[in-house]
């Protein structure tokens, strides 16, 4: 398997998201993250986008190995594609 692709729990292979392909909701996420675990509720609150758009942008970054749900909407860092890039 190449180093630039992950292999997800449903056997799809994803590329790595790299700082290109990462949207401003994206990035928002992913700098609150530094900071420490997040809620979509907070992340929505903090940056006004609606909780439904946090969710699939979470989702996208779980998918792509970048972060961890903890519990039900409770989300880490764990891999910063901008360590990555």
């Amino acid at each position: 398997m190449h180093t630039n692709v992950r292999l997800i729990s449903t056997g799809t292979v994803l590329p790595n998201v790299t700082d290109i392909d990462l949207s401003p909701t994206d990035r928002a996420i992913l700098e609150m993250l530094r900071e420490g675990r997040c809620t979509p509720a907070y992340i929505a609150e903090e940056h006004e986008y609606s909780r439904a758009h946090v969710r699939n942008r979470l989702q996208r970054l779980t998918e792509h190995g970048h972060i961890s749900r903890l519990h039900k909407g409770l989300y880490e860092l764990d891999s910063d594609p901008k360590d990555t890039a």
